[in-house]
């Protein structure tokens, strides 16, 4: 019997009421699907900060280096650690370290629940690089404190970096709906941008299967409200990739629903799986947080290491809980009641 070794980072506020949860149902699917999966918990987050210093141990990135996959809550708590802090020294260095350089994030409306759009039919796939770019951590401040005080951030644009993105972009759409929109602002950032604009037309003649179409990210984001239907695959910046995911998460109904991966395409090292929510520490007590988008993230996880039959027994599970109208508006079902659901769902 196959047995895969998972990390798991529940985090703070909600994220270990949501990780328990999406555990809960990925150990289900597996003892119904013919392998195992061995979970070890770590407590990095912001109470583990306030308490050594740090988000996680120095050899935190070796630690996890051993294992399949990583499973993520939440990480945040913005009253007591700053999340620049919470950022930088959880999120982004895991990515980093791994080379998860792809974020993928879909966004579509599950049975039973209603967006805010008049349009129900759409199924965007969203492709954020997720290592360099705008979030890459190069700059400083000078002076601080005083009238003279300057703050720099640079963005990092390598042609290797935006290359592999737009390659990734490339062949999920091929694999989809033959639709690709690639995302700058080369209007005015006209070095960046208009280097990742002529990246993408070099690609796009490897792929005359794909229709490529390249937008300003102020149309795109346009685009996701009036007309998503229209769009298939969408491949962004780190930052224009975070702001666009997070309009596709509210078309889809909100944040609840919104699952993501962090991948390492060559899987070289694990990749990282995660709802996008945030651990809304104002509702971590009260039992009601919707576990959906982490049990997505969690499906995403076995699609990810190869057990695609048992990844879409949980998606389908899923579907049938909104179905009957569980788990379709926030506060309505208990994150209990939620998994149960789904749990039922399987078996």
């Amino acid at each position: 019997m196959k047995t895969y070794s998972i990390a798991l980072i529940p985090g703070d506020g909600i994220g270990p009421n949501v990780t328990a949860a999406a555990w809960t149902v990925l150990e289900t699917v597996a003892k119904h699907s013919g392998f195992t999966l061995r979970g070890t918990e770590f407590p990095w987050s912001c109470r583990f900060v306030k308490e050594t210093g740090r988000m996680m141990p120095e050899d935190g990135i070796e630690t996890l280096r051993r294992f399949d996959a990583i499973l993520l809550g939440a990480v945040g708590w913005p009253a007591e650690v700053p999340d620049s802090v919470s950022l930088h020294g959880l999120l982004l260095p895991i990515r980093k370290a791994f080379v998860q350089y792809a974020n993928i994030r879909p966004h579509r409306l599950l049975p039973g629940v209603k967006g805010p759009l008049r349009a129900e039919s759409f199924d965007i796939l969203c492709i954020r690089e997720n290592t360099e770019g705008e979030y890459s951590g190069a700059g400083g401040r000078v002076h601080q404190g005083t009238l003279d005080e300057v703050a720099v951030e640079t963005s990092i644009f390598t042609r290797a970096g935006v290359e592999r993105i737009l390659r990734f972009g490339f062949e999920q759409a091929r694999a989809r709906r033959g639709k690709l929109a690639s995302v700058t602002k080369s209007n005015a950032q006209k070095y960046s941008m208009v280097f990742w604009d002529e990246i993408t037309r070099k690609l796009a003649a490897e792929y005359p299967d794909v229709a490529v179409t390249s937008y300003h990210v102020d149309g795109l984001a346009a685009r996701m409200i009036m007309a998503p239907e229209s769009l298939d695959v969408v491949v962004a910046s780190n930052l224009f990739g975070d702001i666009l995911t997070d309009i596709g998460a509210a078309i889809q109904g909100g944040l609840g629903y919104a699952a993501s991966a962090n991948i390492n395409p060559d899987r070289s090292a694990p990749s990282m799986f995660e709802p996008v929510h945030g651990s809304a520490p104002d509702i971590a007590h009260l039992g009601i947080a919707n576990p959906i988008a982490t049990i997505w993230s969690g499906a995403m996880m076995l699609d990810h290491l190869g057990e695609k039959d048992a990844a879409g027994r949980v998606m389908k599970a899923i579907e049938a809980t909104t179905a009957q109208g569980i788990g379709t508006a926030p506060g309505k079902d208990s994150t209990e009641a939620i998994t149960a659901a789904v749990v039922a769902a399987l078996t």
